[in-house]
């Protein structure tokens, strides 16, 4: 046994022990994550664009009136509206009286103007022109009314479970709300499915008719890493603001609902996305389409299958946690030909330390037809031979 035989001996322990021990506290405060800030907004909601995981909320399913943040659902509409053929950038949109006269921010068109529907939507989105909305609204299916059900049909389809319409521009209604996490949804939608039209959120100003009017979101010029989306305005709804930031490849969207002024919507969001890129992070851990598996099939025109994932996977996880970060691949036992692109054939599952973060099917990339019958007979040999996980 060997024993400490000097005072230096115990010097030299202690302070080793106490090292130790300063490093392993010191690693775990670095991997502390604070609580997100406290907001003053009636309802908001934080979460990454790419996972849908929530960084931070307070009431972000209460039902609210979402003034003017009503148009992101109604752009994003015409926007369908157009990826389907049925209508057109450079079409014309002849202006209504019912649409001139509507009350509120205005875009300035006038009766019988024969305005371009990327003017409109340029006018919706940058100026938050009421009567630009309603001319879409009414070009597009007829009335306000039928358009406000085209509205409700895909926010149902969205997962919008607690968002209703009455009509495109936001004006007050009593059955017109949406909530903070249902912004969230429809903006993650909007961003993914028209990337070609996204920018004309980030843009400061639009001139029509010779009116220059700015956007009414001030963070475009505060945050270079802002690049949208809607303000919103009334004595009900309070100030409200969606909004949506890129950083490093980290992109997070904000909503917040139910502020003092202008300046308080802007903080508040500014605050969001502060916090957010401060103590998170997000990784792309596989893309999609792409092989991270191959294995054995059984019975088909060819020995080997190529497994990958139909989408990328992305993890959003606290800062400096990649290297607790552990991903496990299970594949199917067995897998007999026929196979389709597309079909199910395991899983790819993702956990930080011992909690399941993310989980994805694992899905063929090709079709493989049967083999021959020569093939299967002796696949069908081997398959009595081989251990159970045929793999």
């Amino acid at each position: 046994m060997t024993y400490l035989k000097s005072f230096a001996d115990y010097r030299f322990l202690f302070l080793l022990l106490l090292f130790t021990f300063s490093k392993a506290n010191a690693e775990e405060t670095e991997n502390l994550t604070p609580p997100p800030p406290t907001i003053a907004a009636s309802s908001y909601i934080l979460q990454d664009y790419n996972t849908g995981k929530v960084l931070a909320e307070n009431n972000a399913d209460v039902k609210l009136a979402p003034a003017s943040l009503t148009k992101i659902l109604a752009v994003y509409v015409v926007f369908k509206e157009i990826k389907n053929g049925h209508l057109h950038l450079e079409d014309k949109v002849t202006i209504s009286q019912n649409a001139w006269k509507t009350s509120g921010s205005r875009m300035f068109i006038t009766v019988n103007d024969q305005v371009k529907v990327e003017d409109l939507l340029k006018g919706v989105i940058i100026q938050s022109g009421n009567d630009a909305s309603v001319a879409l609204a009414e070009h597009v299916a007829g009335n306000e009314a039928t358009f406000a059900e085209l509205m409700n049909q895909h926010a149902a389809r969205l997962g919008m479970v607690n968002s209703h319409s009455e009509n495109s521009d936001g004006l007050p209604s009593e059955s017109h709300y949406t909530t903070a996490r249902d912004l969230a949804i429809i903006t993650t939608a909007l961003i993914k499915e028209f990337p070609e039209y996204y920018p004309w959120f980030s843009q400061k100003e639009f001139t029509y008719n010779k009116i220059t009017q700015q956007n009414r979101n001030m963070l475009l010029s505060r945050d270079e890493s802002v690049d949208g989306v809607k303000t919103g305005h009334t004595e009900d709804a309070g100030y409200c603001l969606v909004t949506s930031a890129l950083r490093n490849g980290m992109r997070l969207i904000s909503a917040v609902m139910g502020t003092e002024s202008v300046n308080a919507r802007a903080n508040a969001n500014q605050t969001l996305l502060n916090y957010g890129f401060r103590f998170f992070e997000s990784h792309r851990l596989y893309q999609g389409k792409t092989s991270i598996k191959e294995t054995r099939i059984w019975k088909g025109a060819t020995e080997t299958l190529q497994l990958g994932l139909a989408d990328d996977l992305y993890v959003t996880i606290p800062r400096r946690r990649y290297n607790d970060l552990k991903a496990t691949i299970n594949v199917d036992k067995q897998i007999i030909a026929p196979v389709k692109t597309g079909d199910k054939l395991g899983s790819v599952t993702v956990a930080l330390k011992n909690e399941i973060i993310a989980t994805k099917d694992l899905v063929a990339l090709k079709e493989v037809d049967k083999g021959g019958i020569v093939r299967r007979l002796y696949d069908s040999a081997l398959m009595m031979i081989k251990k159970p996980d045929g793999n």
